[in-house]
């Protein structure tokens, strides 16, 4: 797949500004927004593609609400369409934020003004539980029922129990399956 030609900037731009809008609850919460407008609405990316995307975006350093706009607009539309990917998706948070702290400042006292804010992390959750079914169902017809859940059973004890970083279990199983096709290739040949 190439880097350039596969999206225009002006849909890129208003995609992801779009979510940007939308996103909100931080980066993981733009995640199911992502996918929805990349994968389901522009059919720029595949969800085996988006899904690679999202581990890798997972194990490097820095908020995901940049590190997945910036690679999917480099995917999709080469180096610019990386700039305006990110530029569209920060600048509604920007100005956002800067209207809202105003506005919160102000009223802070005020009940519905609370209310938003605890009102929206229902919407969130039910938006993360989604993106989490729909990777459960493609884990389950990659690597089956049993070594999906084994998988997912292993990472939850090591990062909620023993404290290892999310970004480091990725990293190892992204090792681990690079180098399972060359232990496959070697097996062949002996």
């Amino acid at each position: 797949m190439t880097a350039s030609g596969k999206a225009p900037l002006g849909a890129l731009f208003w995609t992801f500004t779009r979510i940007g809008l939308l996103g909100f609850g931080g980066g993981p919460a733009m995640i199911p927004l992502v996918q929805q407008e990349v994968v389901k609405r522009h059919a720029w990316l595949s969800d085996e593609e988006f899904a690679d995307i999202l581990a890798i975006g997972n194990t490097l350093p820095g908020p995901i609400a940049t590190k997945m706009p910036g690679y999917i607009g480099y995917r999709v539309a080469g180096t610019l369409g990386c700039l305006v990917a990110v530029t569209a998706v920060i600048l509604p948070m920007i100005l956002a934020m800067i209207a809202l702290l105003t506005v919160f400042s102000r009223y802070r006292d005020v009940a519905w003004i609370r209310g938003m804010g605890q009102a929206v992390v229902p919407v969130v959750m039910v938006m993360m539980g989604q993106l989490t079914l729909d990777f459960w169902h493609k884990s389950r017809l990659a690597l089956g029922w049993i070594a999906s859940l084994a998988l997912a059973a292993t990472s939850g004890v090591l990062i909620y129990f023993v404290g290892i970083h999310p970004g480091l279990i990725i990293g190892a199983l992204l090792v681990a399956a690079l180098l399972r096709p060359a232990l496959r290739r070697k097996e062949a040949t002996q």
